[in-house]
């Protein structure tokens, strides 16, 4: 029996191309070039952030990130980066009884920023301040810490097969794959994801049907 659903952030809540539109203003490159990189080294199974050591091989992401923080340009998030599913999705699961947490790889900003929308769920973990990330199987303990419930109880939702469905599943909790972004398309129909989730849907409103009574 399913008590608990655990939701990854970026590109399972949050759209994440406004983050990248502003990365390319604050290095001045045309904002389609910066998406483009990021397609191609996400294609090539590297992260994201890689697209950046493309534009500038020296930069020091930790640092420009930082930068853009103090002059007012850095990270941002409000209800316009909600997947529109989010909040009925979210508050049908909690209607069927289920916790609701929501624990991915993002930031401290990021984090706080999510908290402040407001969402219909029972707790917004900031990961940043755990001393592991995705997708160390010591990531997943401490979802389950926070789960208050089994692996097998629980269930683990995010769109990237390498962060969050091989680990997951890994871990012992049932995974829910999201297929949308640029990780849940481009492995959307690889057989090993296939094989490894225990559902896969196209929006979070499918979610509460998928997993049955």
């Amino acid at each position: 029996m399913i008590e608990t659903i655990v939701l990854d952030v970026g590109e399972t809540l949050v759209r994440r191309d406004r983050y990248w539109d502003g990365w390319a203003d604050w290095l001045q490159m045309p904002r389609h070039t910066v998406s483009a990189l990021v397609g191609a080294v996400v294609a090539q199974g590297r992260a994201a952030e890689d697209a950046l050591r493309l534009i500038n091989p020296d930069m020091d992401i930790a640092s420009a990130d930082a930068a853009r923080d103090v002059s007012g340009r850095g990270e941002y998030l409000d209800e316009r980066d909600l997947y529109p599913d989010v909040r009925p999705a979210l508050a049908a699961l909690r209607e069927r009884g289920l916790r609701v947490v929501v624990a991915g790889d993002a930031s401290a900003r990021c984090t706080e920023m999510l908290r402040g929308l407001d969402l219909p769920v029972d707790l917004v973990a900031d990961t940043a301040e755990w001393d592991v990330a995705k997708p160390k199987g010591e990531f997943f303990e401490r979802v389950l810490d926070l789960a208050q419930s089994p692996a097998r109880s629980t269930v683990y939702v995010g769109d990237h097969p390498g962060d969050d469905v091989f680990p997951a599943k890994a871990a012992g909790l049932r995974v829910a794959h999201v297929r949308r972004g640029p990780w849940g398309h481009l492995w959307g129909e690889d057989p090993e994801v296939l094989a490894a989730a225990d559902w896969q849907v196209d929006s979070l409103v499918q979610l509460a049907s998928a997993l049955g009574d």
